[in-house]
């Protein structure tokens, strides 16, 4: 699995009421959801997104309370993986439940500007950045989180395993 896109990147401690505001936490629709991620401190964001797009933060990313909806919001505004110094131990895990890849790394989040182009092989554990030709390593994601982040999720994932 690849990615490549463009990156939106933001500070330490974003918390999921800020990814996601708790005022529209009263739809089950994800694409309503992704229209107003970001929106309390990036505007621009839902605009500017493209799909594949990559997301940078810094310490602490998701922090907050344990709503899902704050992963699917970036991941349904096209968003395709998440690098960042550290994230809340919850918004990690419904991140990888919902299909949404994450990378966790000191170095490269801090090695990635806001617009940068970056390209990242989750088999391989490398991630380059093309817009200043520096290239990182990363652990490739272990077989059974690649597998539910490629079947789009952990209810996909068990549903195909029943089907086997």
């Amino acid at each position: 699995m690849k990615a490549h896109g463009k990156v939106h990147r933001y500070g330490d401690n974003v918390d999921t009421d800020v990814i996601i505001p708790a005022r529209y936490l009263n739809t089950t629709d994800n694409k309503e959801l992704a229209s107003h991620c970001m929106e309390d401190i990036d505007k621009e964001f839902v605009k500017k997104v493209k799909q594949g797009d990559i997301m940078v933060g810094g310490f602490n990313f998701g922090c907050g309370s344990s709503r899902e909806h704050a992963p699917i919001a970036i991941k349904a505004s096209g968003i395709s993986c998440i690098i960042a110094k550290s994230f809340a131990r919850i918004f990690y895990r419904n991140a990888i439940n919902i299909g949404l890849a994450i990378i966790e790394s000191e170095e490269i989040a801090s090695n990635i500007n806001a617009n940068d182009e970056v390209e990242i092989d989750f088999e391989k554990g490398e991630i380059k950045n093309l817009s200043t030709n520096k290239s990182f390593k990363t652990q490739p994601f272990p077989p059974f989180i690649q597998e539910i982040i490629n079947a789009n999720g952990y209810v996909n994932f068990v549903a195909h395993k029943k089907e086997d």
